[in-house]
């Protein structure tokens, strides 16, 4: 941060008294008090464009006593509101960044940006990017070399541009464009991904003009040829009504005659969540989108704040400009801003309760975000069963979930978002990622071992999505540690004379740094709080963390992407809390440079062992894409998990009612059903749900 201050002397205004939870997302009127003060900086006619508007937390150590007042009923200590405000002077290269004092109505600091620190694209910004290329002179030029049908629509992607250490000072888009099918003109959704062209616009965001126009290589190598007249292809649709739909496909209702069974409490900008017995507080902020508070089970402490904190997709295209595709789509643009307007029957099923969100765009007015996070309960399966074969009983309950799920969509990609709670006292964070693959042009009959053909002429490049979500743990209190344990084989000895003997061994982390699961030895991270000792064994309790194994960052150590990505080396990032340390790619991630993330600040090898811990757990996918994955991919699913160990004195989800017909209703599928009759329909009755088992020991 560059010490570039805007005013020696802030202005002070009469405080407001107006109550809000320090946690809660600013409001309107919140909003418009931070942006009215950042304008008093400046004279009246300057055009300011605002980057970000958003809650400045506060820090932790008074926010702590603060939840654990209003936990037990005490009188709530007084906590300042903040804002943190992000803004550019327009067609300048002047970013600043800001901390407003709302409940004092004063600006806390505002200074100036150094140089090669970045904001992320809006909307805004990105419609006038896609305008500004396709109005150039000289790409216009360009374009009349492919001699197109009369009437192609052409369609622009920017893109963030990225880093390599090329004259990427400046803040510019690289941007990529494709034509949809003249064969289905007028058709807005037409695939225009199925359709790339080989040329590609720089726009510098300073001036908005075209100030380069890259030619793509379309071979095996660098080689960048002359533009030939266009050669007809065929389209590749994904919208319903380019094809001929399945017709034997029967509703399938998700009814809660009762209703829910969660309770939401609105409490001004914030929403409170009770399920079963978990409670927490939920926030969402431009950045990372959904944001979990204070989240207990059965009144105990389990979690201080949860999000997803950062991702990032780099591309292995080694060739210019492909090479420096690796979007960081939260710090990039951000989670909040692309989130969906969630729909009835569609993105959720059954009974839904929708929360909203207010962000500021880029003028700095209040933009409403609606039906952002679905809530809705769901059936998971079978969560615990025994059956005693003696005596025939079986005893069994489902496995419901809570579920907090939010969708974004970043240009070509959707990104599906999950919080989801069960009754054995478990948190899963799921990911599923669909969307349309983003493509590049390639020659007939080539291939690369970097990417797949998935349409005639069309290169899906391999990539990576690699995410990191953000623990910041409360076990049963606020002085935590980490530690991992292994499964190991017993050596041979008197006491092992058959070699079959394993037994497992803990190891404490002791100082913050970057740290991998091994599952050869079955290594399990757990966030554990060894002042609390489980009553039956005398363990201290904790909680495992559960995450799929992953192909950690391929780039190389010493390339951008690797030094940008700063979270995408370890499955497991370790550090002590400070306050602001939130996003594991650093603050600012638009052609960043690295060294302002949690490697950074792993490097500081401070304790960790009963300290203020904080985790940053990676997980991801390496996507080879697939002729299936196109014209649209279906979902690719990744889970983590969070379980209790020895923190309850049984298996919580004990006193769970045991499933009945009764309470499910479920049917016989027969042959008159299938046509429409009710025949076959299993009355509804108290009788057990499985009954003996067939078979004899």
């Amino acid at each position: 941060m560059a010490a570039e201050a805007v005013s020696s002397s802030l202005p002070l205004r009469t405080a407001k008294q107006d109550e809000f939870h320090p946690l809660a997302p600013l409001s309107a009127a919140e909003i418009g008090d931070a942006v009215s003060l950042i304008k008093s900086q400046w004279p009246a006619k300057t055009d300011i464009h605002f980057k970000l508007v958003t809650l400045e937390e506060p820090a932790k150590a008074q926010t702590v006593p603060y939840l654990e007042a209003e936990f037990h009923g005490y009188n709530l200590p007084k906590i300042d509101r903040r804002a943190m405000v992000n803004y550019y002077l327009r067609k300048t290269s002047k970013f600043h960044e800001a901390v407003v004092n709302l409940t004092q109505q004063s600006i806390q600091y505002n200074v100036r940006l150094g140089p090669s620190v970045h904001a992320p694209a809006d909307g805004e910004e990105i419609i006038a990017v896609e305008h500004i290329a396709l109005a150039d002179e000289g790409v216009k030029a360009e374009i009349a070399k492919l001699q197109l049908p009369e009437g192609t629509k052409i369609v622009v992607d920017p893109w963030i541009y990225g880093s390599d250490g090329v004259d990427d000072d400046a803040r510019m888009f690289q941007t990529f464009l494709y034509i949809q099918d003249p064969e289905n003109q007028g058709e807005a959704d037409s695939n225009h991904y199925a359709l790339p062209l080989a040329i590609s616009p720089v726009v510098s965001s300073e001036t908005m003009k075209v100030i380069r126009i890259d030619h793509l290589p379309t071979g095996k190598d660098n080689t960048i040829k002359e533009p030939q007249p266009w050669k007809s292809r065929p389209g590749n649709e994904y919208i319903p009504e380019a094809h001929k739909l399945r017709t034997d496909l029967k509703p399938l209702n998700v009814v809660q005659p009762e209703g829910a069974s969660f309770a939401v409490t609105q409490q001004g900008t914030s929403n409170v969540v009770e399920w079963q017995k978990w409670s927490f507080r939920v926030g969402f902020n431009q950045r990372e989108g959904m944001v979990l508070y204070d989240v207990r089970y059965d009144g105990r402490n389990l979690f201080y704040r949860l999000s997803l904190s950062d991702m990032n997709i780099p591309y292995a295209d080694p060739r210019h400009p492909f090479h420096k595709k690796a979007a960081f789509d939260l710090g990039d643009v951000g989670a909040g801003v692309m989130a969906n307007d969630l729909k009835l029957g569609c993105d959720c099923l059954g009974t839904i309760h929708y929360l909203s969100g207010t962000l500021a765009d880029e003028k700095g007015d209040p933009m409403e975000m609606p039906n952002v996070v679905c809530v809705h309960e769901q059936d998971a399966g079978i969560g615990w069963k025994h059956t005693n074969y003696r005596t025939g009983r079986a005893a069994l309950v489902r496995n419901r979930e809570l579920v907090l799920q939010s969708i974004i969509t970043v240009a070509n990609y959707e990104y599906i978002l999950a919080f989801m709670f069960n009754q054995a006292g478990e948190v899963i964070y799921e990911v599923r990622a669909t969307g349309i693959l983003s493509t590049q042009p390639i020659d007939d009959g080539v291939e690369v071992p970097w990417g797949t053909v998935v349409h005639p002429g069309v290169l899906a490049t391999h990539h990576q999505h690699i995410f990191s979500l953000r623990v910041d743990p409360m076990i049963d209190g606020y002085h935590n540690r980490l530690v991992y344990d292994e499964a190991l084989p017993m050596p041979r000895s008197d006491f092992n004379p058959h070699g079959v003997g394993y037994y497992t061994e803990e190891t404490v982390v002791e100082t913050s740094g970057g740290y991998d699961v091994d599952f050869s030895k079955n290594r399990t991270f757990k966030i554990q709080n060894a002042d609390v000792r489980n009553p039956v064994n005398g363990k201290p309790v904790a909680y495992k963390i559960h995450a799929p194994a992953f192909q950690m960052m391929l780039a190389d150590p010493e390339s951008f992407h690797h030094k940008r990505a700063e979270f995408a080396d370890h499955n497991i990032y370790a550090v002590k809390h400070r306050d602001g340390e939130l996003y594991a790619g650093g603050r600012y991630t638009n052609q960043s440079r690295g060294g302002t993330g949690v490697r950074s600040w792993a490097d500081r090898k401070e304790n960790i062992v009963d300290e203020d811990l904080v985790v940053f757990v990676q997980f991801g996918i390496n996507h080879i894409p697939r002729i299936e994955d196109f014209p649209v991919m279906p979902c690719e699913i990744i889970k983590v998990s969070m379980k209790p160990v020895n923190f309850f004195d049984k298996n919580p989800a004990i006193d769970v009612p045991p499933s009945t017909q009764e309470f499910n209703r479920s049917t016989l599928h027969t042959e008159a059903h299938n046509q429409g009759s009710t025949v076959g329909e299993v009355k509804a009755g108290g009788e057990v749900c499985c009954p003996a088992p067939n078979s004899k020991l």
